[in-house]
């Protein structure tokens, strides 16, 4: 043992060199901030160095939340009082057993009312009339117009002829005015055309092509049989009509005869009245024929073999006109009788004229019940003053006023 500490002993200083050389080279190799830095001081919350791992601890704030760890508390800042807890919802009204839940809905309808205004002695269109000088009257109770304007827009038109096997005057007359009313189109309007003997026929359907109207027209040639049911054709047509959107109209070129027709007189009348947005121009023919028959005592044979079992032909023609007039009267259109071939054209170019240039008014009815009532209408021109409205021409001479408007409409009908 004395011999080995003997032979060790003088390693030891060699040793103790290298140990202080190797600490002298591992601070020279420290960063020089790390070296200056001053040691940190101790804060008011660091408590004594603690015996199981000798290293601080850090008081928890008393603002902070969350979690700890050996170092301290996560950074999660507590919420304030007021963000802790959300506001109470409101309390939910209490149910009445006596009141049950509903909604209210109103729908107040809007009626739409197309005017013309025309001279009494030659039909011509007045222009210049604003809204003040309209009133409009709903079963006798003024209404206020909200809506007003002057239409000059494209038409769209069904034109329903008569054609069956009756008099040739009546077939001259049809195909005359048929194609007077043709060539008063323009090329924006929609037209149809159909003919009727026991039962509509559509020649062609809605078209802006004047070329394939003339066609249709031109099918028109050899008539099949001699029932004239005017009031089905009538009844079919505004029943089609009624699934097109906007203002329509039907051309009506009819004797006014009705031979043969399932539908009655009372039902047409009421599908007029319950059809929004059409109106009817009729236009008779044959005046020519049924003038000379009717002087002659013919016995209805003016119009064919379907008239043979009548024996005043004056009356039924004359009863014919008055539910042509009365077909325009409810609608707001204007009927048509002339006496001669060479009126046609003329007919048409006035109708062309009425329904290019239109007023149109627009008033929500004080009445606002859904009845399904019929509401009868009045238009009346005024001045401002609310006396009656003076026209002169251009020679300084006053001008009849007349006025067409439809007599009335249908109210909507809600079933609770």
């Amino acid at each position: 043992m004395s011999r080995c500490r003997q032979r060790l002993s003088p390693f030891r200083p060699v040793a103790v060199i290298a140990f202080l050389f190797s600490v002298v080279l591992l601070c020279s190799a420290l960063p020089a901030t790390a070296q200056d830095q001053p040691p940190p001081t101790q804060s008011p919350s660091q408590s004594a160095p603690s015996a199981d791992t000798g290293k601080p601890k850090q008081d928890v704030p008393s603002e902070a939340g969350g979690p700890g760890n050996d170092v301290g508390p996560y950074a999660i800042p507590k919420k304030k009082a007021d963000e802790d807890t959300a506001p109470p919802p409101p309390p939910a009204p209490k149910k009445s057993e006596d009141f049950p839940d509903y909604s209210l809905k109103v729908n107040v309808p809007l009626v739409n009312v197309d005017v013309m205004v025309t001279s009494a002695k030659d039909g011509q269109f007045i222009p210049g009339l604003k809204k003040e000088n309209f009133r409009i009257l709903e079963d006798g109770v003024p209404q206020n117009v909200t809506k007003f304007g002057v239409s000059e827009a494209p038409i769209t038109a069904v034109l329903l002829v008569e054609f069956a096997t009756t008099s040739w005057q009546f077939l001259v007359d049809a195909l005359n005015g048929s194609y007077a009313f043709a060539n008063s189109l323009k090329k924006d309007d929609w037209t149809a055309v159909s003919y009727y003997d026991m039962q509509p026929h559509i020649l062609t359907d809605f078209t802006q092509d004047k070329a394939r109207v003339f066609g249709a027209l031109n099918q028109m040639r050899i008539p099949g049989l001699y029932e004239t049911n005017e009031f089905d054709a009538l009844y079919d047509t505004l029943d089609r009509l009624d699934r097109v959107e906007g203002k329509k109209y039907i051309i009506l070129i009819t004797s006014g005869i009705d031979t043969f027709s399932k539908i009655t007189y009372d039902k047409i009348l009421k599908k007029v009245k319950d059809t929004k947005d059409v109106t009817i121009f009729p236009f008779s023919i044959g005046f020519y024929i049924r003038e000379r028959c009717e002087a002659q005592h013919c016995l209805g044979a003016a119009h064919g073999p379907a008239g043979w079992g009548s024996m005043s032909p004056a009356t039924d023609y004359a009863q014919a006109d008055n539910e042509l007039r009365t077909f325009a009267e409810l609608t707001g259109g204007r009927a048509y009788f002339p006496r001669f071939p060479a009126e046609f054209s003329e007919a048409f170019r006035d109708i062309g004229d009425d329904i290019r240039h239109q007023y149109t008014l627009a008033y929500s009815p004080t009445n606002t019940k859904l009845d399904g009532t019929y509401r009868k209408l009045k238009v009346q021109i005024v001045a401002p003053d609310g006396g009656p409205l003076k026209v002169r021409d251009q020679k300084g001479k006053d001008v009849k006023i007349a006025v067409s408007a439809r007599d009335g409409y249908t109210a909507k009908h809600t079933v609770d």
